[in-house]
């Protein structure tokens, strides 16, 4: 059985080669990124099975396999969370969980070394397994009691005095724990757009936008007044197409 390793950390990569041919395989190449293995692929004859990490420095792997007609058998080594490995399972897409167990590994490859072909990998299903997850809901402490705000019903986010604050669409605030930098990458980016570096709108809550000084724009939304919200002029182009 020949096997093509794809990881993009040299420890973990001569690792996993050093225990893939204790176990008596040959490992044709290791491949460490995205674009050398569709290179790769695209010119080599494929191998029966590929080790492949999930999270690599230019991409997740499955986007080789959008572009690529891979034939092979995949195991995936990874850290995701259970449920994205649960559905792996459920399609026949074995996977390993880092740190990698030599028994499991071991087991994975004795698996598909058994079966004599494998199906090829769905696009369209890893599309979907690997389909960024947003934040739907904040679960916010007040007094003694805990109150749940869907993202539906919240019309900003803001920092000051470097805490954060969410606007709901009645006009409260509450204080939420995440820093807005981190509140901008769990936020869906269709509903809403980092206006400023204290400013994070819902499109939904946008009242009116108008010029404003030195090409810049001023958002006025409905439920928060308490000061003027800016969108910087560098990104008046983003946030122009993102209205769109």
């Amino acid at each position: 059985m020949k096997i093509v390793i794809i990881e993009d950390e040299k420890p973990s990569a001569r690792l996993l080669k050093r225990k893939v041919e204790q176990l008596g395989f040959i490992v044709t190449a290791i491949l460490a990124s995205v674009e050398d293995s569709i290179t790769w692929f695209s010119s080599n004859t494929h191998p029966d099975l590929i080790l492949a990490d999930i999270q690599l420095a230019d991409g997740l792997s499955f986007e080789i396999f959008e572009q690529i007609n891979i034939q092979s058998a995949v195991v995936f080594t990874t850290a995701y969370d259970e449920y994205a490995l649960r559905a792996f399972k459920l399609n026949s897409i074995d996977y390993l969980l880092k740190p990698i167990d030599e028994m499991e590994l071991k087991t994975a490859i004795e698996k598909f070394s058994i079966r004599q072909s494998q199906p090829l990998i769905d696009s369209e299903l890893m599309k979907r397994l690997f389909k960024k997850e947003y934040k739907k809901r904040y679960t916010i402490k007040v007094g003694n009691l805990l109150k749940i705000i869907d993202t539906d019903d919240i019309d900003c986010f803001y920092s000051s005095f470097k805490s954060s604050f969410l606007v709901t669409n009645e006009g409260r605030t509450f204080p939420v724990e995440e820093s807005l930098d981190a509140l901008e990458k769990i936020s869906n980016p269709e509903r809403f757009f980092r206006v400023s570096r204290r400013f994070l709108i819902s499109v939904k809550a946008i009242k009116e936008i108008s010029i404003y000084s030195n090409s810049r724009l001023k958002v006025v939304l409905e439920h928060y007044n308490d000061e003027d919200i800016i969108v910087s002029r560098e990104r008046v182009p983003e946030f122009k197409n993102w209205l769109k």
